[in-house]
């Protein structure tokens, strides 16, 4: 079946119907595919459609949680990567080799970070280069830069992906925050011992919050956290509105008015990366935007500030 499929290939395939295959096989449905692409259902579809015309093949059956490959389909899809890493490939070479300054660039970073840090760091950028446009892709999940989905990635840990360029660019400062009406109600604690005795606001699934508290000798399960959530935005909502002591960025909670900080514990600095795909990082327009996030993280609150 493979190399019935790579003389097909060979054959001359419509590659804008191999890339709508291959984000309907990686994402398993239409609307999945749809919102990745940012192509209509419909025409992804259609795409699907003429594909299967074209090789004679039936490439997914419809189940009840979308769209499953069948064993011809499975068998497509490390063709169509191959070509879509061929295609990426070139598409970075090309964008590498550009001249202008003008254009967009992809961000994508954590959901913490694209509301509460990248907006003032993007409107000095937009004042001083109007003629970059900036895509901000809001998400705690990693995404590739090779294919695209982000130019620039700001990242909490050093990616590893191959042929990324990486620099280390911020160490930001963390403090414990817990709003001042849950303070004064539970009375504010001046000793270590004190603090653990009140409501911490925990995360479900991550088990980070655990983890750090271990490495302050403190042990804790789960069920120690009245309230739990992993999406850092509710979190730190949560604690804002009273319900427990919480960890966030200094820059952001000491700017909070309805919080204050509680200083009796020294939370490890948030490391800040930033990310590029090697080929794009002697793009001037790329550059620009790296060097003005760098200087934006780098002018934030430091862990000894």
């Amino acid at each position: 079946m493979s190399s019935d499929i790579q003389e097909r290939i060979d054959a001359g395939l419509d590659w804008s119907l191999l890339r709508s295959f291959l984000a309907i096989a990686r994402s398993g449905s239409l609307s999945a595919a749809a919102r990745r692409t940012g192509i209509s259902q419909p025409t992804l579809g259609r795409h699907v459609a003429a594909l299967e015309a074209q090789t004679g093949l039936a490439l997914f059956t419809r189940a009840r949680s979308g769209l499953s490959l069948t064993a011809a389909g499975a068998a497509l899809v490390p063709h169509a990567a191959a070509m879509a890493e061929a295609a990426a490939r070139l598409s970075l070479a090309a964008e590498g080799r550009s001249a202008a300054i003008a254009g967009t660039v992809r961000i994508t970073a954590s959901r913490i970070v694209s509301q509460f840090l990248l907006p003032p760091m993007l409107a000095r950028l937009r004042r001083e280069e109007p003629g970059i446009e900036i895509e901000l892709v809001p998400s705690d999940t990693t995404e590739n830069l090779l294919f695209r989905e982000a130019d620039i990635a700001l990242r909490m840990f050093r990616p590893e992906q191959l042929d990324i360029v990486t620099s280390h660019v911020a160490d930001l400062a963390m403090g414990l925050y817990a709003a001042k009406d849950y303070l004064d109600r539970a009375g504010r604690p001046e000793t270590r011992e004190a603090l653990l005795r009140l409501d911490f606001v925990g995360f479900d699934r991550s088990d980070a919050i655990i983890r750090l508290f271990r490495a302050f000798g403190i042990e804790r399960r789960r069920e120690d956290f009245p309230l739990r959530c992993d999406d850092q935005i509710v979190y730190w909502n949560l604690v804002r509105a009273g319900l427990g002591v919480g960890g966030m960025q200094r820059s952001i909670g000491d700017a909070e008015p309805l919080v204050e900080r509680i200083g009796l514990l020294d939370l490890p600095a948030l490391p800040v990366w930033i990310a590029a795909p090697a080929a794009l990082r002697s793009s001037p327009r790329l550059r620009r935007v790296w060097d003005h996030l760098a200087d934006g993280f780098r002018s934030l609150p430091a862990p000894d500030s």
